[in-house]
């Protein structure tokens, strides 16, 4: 069975001719930009919209549907998501790149192999991505997802290394 992974919202129409203006999270513009297919969530199902043309214009991208050509085309689309299938995210992450279903759930261990927590959560400061680390202590602490803390993901041994600053988790 497919999985699919929202990449957007309509938020409402641009201009005359069925353009939708799309709200999407920072730093996502190359990868709107070379989409071909989105998909919106029709009860159960995902019907496909072929994409003709997208571009940016300020903070939102505006996506161009094969077939929607006028306001009213658009108007049963408003306030719907956007959806990707994962496989298309997939090939399109880097090798340090994770989806966020992929780390929650994951053990935290320090380099020494001592477990810490594990992560229930991941959000985004603006600065870089943050992981909630429920400690073994049962406190909540944010744990920003870069190079110098975090040292190993592994999502086959559902695992995290991480360099534990001190007052970095209680």
């Amino acid at each position: 069975m497919t999985k699919y992974i929202s990449v957007g919202k309509i938020l409402n129409f641009h201009g005359i001719k069925g353009e939708a203006k799309v709200g999407f999270t920072k730093n996502q513009e190359d990868f709107l930009l070379m989409l071909d297919k989105v998909y919106v969530q029709e009860g159960s199902e995902y019907k496909p919209l072929d994409v003709e043309q997208v571009r940016i214009n300020k903070n939102f991208a505006l996506f161009k549907f094969k077939g929607i050509d006028s306001i009213n085309d658009l108007m049963e689309y408003k306030g719907k998501l956007l959806f990707v299938d994962e496989n298309t995210i997939r090939e399109n992450l880097e090798e340090d790149e994770f989806l966020i279903d992929e780390l929650v759930g994951l053990s935290v261990f320090d380099e020494n192999d001592k477990k810490l927590g594990f992560v229930i959560g991941v959000s985004n400061n603006g600065a870089s991505d943050l992981l909630s680390v429920k400690t073994n202590s049962k406190h909540i602490c944010l744990v920003p997802f870069v190079q110098a803390i975090i040292r190993e993901v592994s999502i086959k041994d559902k695992k995290i290394v991480i360099n534990n600053l001190e007052g970095l988790l209680e």
